[in-house]
């Protein structure tokens, strides 16, 4: 059985020697690191370049289906870098919450999924792709470019809060 919230915790001990809060009360809900991520923007995607540098790059996220998602043009740097190694790193930011969730991304190829994640982007952005089977396009652009949707799943998650006193850990099971 798959948890679709994860535990949360402080991220900080009574034995860090850091200014952090380490009362449990502190501790952020998922749902505000959910409710981050849908209202931000903008947000960073950090992978990792073959020779094992890293790559950063930035990008419009999405909420859909219960994970975070973003769209790239399949030859992009950060395609490659899925491809052979999906691990990565999303940060989002709102005036409340710090996000920074470590997952694995994958490409996604299912049309009725392909639809709502679609769906996401045109209400939050405006940014209206068309679906074609497995393919996903922008007919706005000269020569209706192709695109892929990545799914985040994340395996954990840091909140920092904006008072710089506060840090929640998640942990996806």
């Amino acid at each position: 059985m798959t948890r679709t919230d994860p535990i949360a915790e402080l991220l900080f001990g009574e034995s860090d020697a850091t200014p952090m809060s380490t009362e449990p009360a502190t501790v952020k809900p998922w749902e505000q690191a959910r409710a981050c991520l849908r209202s931000a923007p903008k947000g960073w995607l950090s992978t990792v370049r073959p020779d094992g540098r890293p790559h950063a790059m930035p990008l419009m996220p999405v909420w859909a289906d219960e994970a975070p998602w973003f769209a790239t043009r399949p030859a992009s740097r950060k395609a490659a870098n899925l491809a052979r190694n999906p691990r990565c790193v999303i940060t989002v930011a709102d005036p409340a919450l710090d996000l920074v969730i470590e997952g694995t991304a994958a490409r996604e190829e299912d049309e009725a999924l392909l639809h709502r994640v679609a769906a996401a982007f045109k209400a939050k952005y405006e940014w209206e792709f068309t679906v074609r089977g497995s393919r996903v396009q922008d007919d706005d652009l000269p020569g209706s470019p192709e695109y892929a949707f990545y799914r985040i799943t994340p395996v954990r998650a840091y909140g920092y809060g904006a008072d710089g006193l506060t840090a929640t850990r998640w942990r996806f099971g």
